[in-house]
């Protein structure tokens, strides 16, 4: 494939020399590297698509580049070039990353055909991050769907939130879509046109966590070859949203603190302090107040988290949105695998909505994919679906499920919304099933519409075409 740089790492000159001359001679770009210090400093500038290292090297060892390559670029893949007696050792490094090894002496068709496959599948991956961004984007442009009255509550807080500068604190299970919402009140802010930059704090080491937040100087660390801006530079301006941050070691806690109390913080190995920017949204599944009762999260960042509370509520607690929802996913899946349908059948959407979803919308879209992928016929159908929920038993014809301590207002319309769709719209008969005037109903209709326009955002710009 040409155009792609090979980074050759190995302390013999000949096998270096001879290895640059073929693999230039097939139109890569060779860059050379005398051991894995080299080498790392190599990959630390960027732009290596694939790295071919001896094993055995004095300093940094291949495997310890491997290593190393795997944490600053973990889309670039590894051959290593290894003695038949340290065989044993390069099927280990194949656990830590590799993508393969040869034995030397080795032929050159050998090579070539590795360095072929491996491309290969970098191609891949890169296109599959290009199809999986183009995706994301849609989810982005109508991921926040429902029309639910526990919705549009949310949304409204949403939209009061959004053009003030307070920090914001996002509250509700796991798979509720709280990432959706901090973009949510991002892109309806004035820092829209800013980063919003996501980190998920359970996903990270605490060592990693912090250089992730604060970056680093060169020669902070062992392996920091070069300066690395943290997350925190990165969303100067804009949005820094801090996901699941009730796992903030206690020792990263107080220098968050530092930032939302001063506006700035120093690099890892640095001298002086560098001032941001940024609206913090932080988000959780646990309880917070009670970690700080139990003295686990410091109290003084809790309250400085804590300025709003945005709760996402369960999906169990939305189900009127479940159809809208499962309809949005079905289109999205069924482009993304070239499959035509048109939508679900009515014993689908009737198990949907009678599933308790421990997963949320998360677990809703899953469930999506997967009924899409199996369909045999232009429908989702009960046969498509996991069998624990095509098993459950649909809700009784003419029932509202309410949980205990819903707000009377939100029990009347969905109370409303239910009978309506019963009596086909007919409000004169839903009025007389409920007992109350027609023009009550009308003027409630008439109301809850218009807060549901105003909490509608504005279209999204069509996307500009390229010529």
């Amino acid at each position: 494939m040409p155009d792609r740089t090979l980074l050759v790492a190995d302390d013999d000159p000949g096998l270096r020399e001879s290895l640059e001359r073929t693999l230039t001679r097939e139109g890569y770009r060779v860059l050379l590297a005398s051991d894995g210090r080299a080498a790392l400093e190599r990959l630390q500038d960027g732009a290596i698509d694939l790295i071919v290292t001896d094993l055995k090297m004095p300093g940094l060892t291949g495997l310890e580049l491997l290593r190393a390559a795997k944490a600053i670029a973990p889309d670039v893949d590894v051959i290593l070039l290894t003695a038949f007696g340290t065989v044993e050792e390069a099927v280990k490094a194949m656990k830590d990353g590799a993508y393969d090894f040869l034995t030397k002496p080795f032929r050159r068709e050998q090579l070539l055909k590795l360095i072929d496959k491996a491309l290969e599948r970098r191609e891949l991956i890169e296109r599959n991050k290009v199809l999986q961004q183009r995706l994301d984007d849609l989810l982005r442009q109508g991921a926040i769907v429902g029309a639910s009255p526990a919705f549009r509550r949310m949304m409204m807080l949403v939209e009061q939130v959004a053009s003030s500068s307070a920090t914001v604190l996002i509250q509700g299970e796991s798979g509720t879509g709280k990432e959706l919402v901090a973009r949510a009140i991002h892109e309806r802010s004035a820092r829209a046109g800013k980063p919003f930059v996501a980190v998920n704090c359970a996903a990270l080491p605490e060592t990693l966590l912090e250089s992730e937040l604060f970056g680093y100087e060169r020669g902070a660390f062992t392996g920091a070859a070069g300066r690395k801006e943290g997350r925190f530079e990165l969303a100067d301006g804009g949005t820094l949203f801090l996901d699941e941050v009730a796992d903030l070691s206690a020792v990263t806690q107080p220098k968050i603190l530092r930032v939302l109390q001063e506006g700035e913080f120093d690099r890892l190995g640095a001298t002086r302090g560098i001032k941001v920017d940024v609206r913090l949204v932080a988000a959780s599944n646990q309880d917070l107040v009670q970690m700080v009762k139990e003295r686990r999260f410091r109290e003084d960042l809790f309250y400085r988290l804590n300025v709003i509370t945005v709760h996402v509520p369960p999906l169990r607690e939305r189900r009127e949105d479940i159809p809208m929802l499962a309809q949005h996913f079905l289109r999205v899946y069924a482009a993304k695998n070239n499959r035509r349908l048109d939508g679900l059948s009515d014993d689908a959407l009737k198990r949907l909505e009678a599933w308790a979803w421990p997963g949320n919308v998360r677990e809703l879209e899953n469930v999506i994919e997967r009924g899409v992928v199996l369909a045999r016929g232009t429908q989702v159908d009960i046969d498509d679906l996991p069998p624990e929920i095509a098993g459950a038993t649909p809700l009784p014809e003419g029932v509202v499920s309410v949980r205990i301590g819903t707000p009377l207002a939100e029990v009347e319309q969905r109370l409303l919304d239910a009978t309506l769709a019963a009596t086909g719209g007919n409000k004169t008969l839903a009025a007389k099933l409920l007992g109350i005037d027609v023009r009550t109903v009308a003027r409630k209709l008439e109301r809850w519409e218009e807060e549901r326009s105003a909490d509608e955002p504005p279209p999204a710009p069509a996307p500009e075409q390229s010529s």
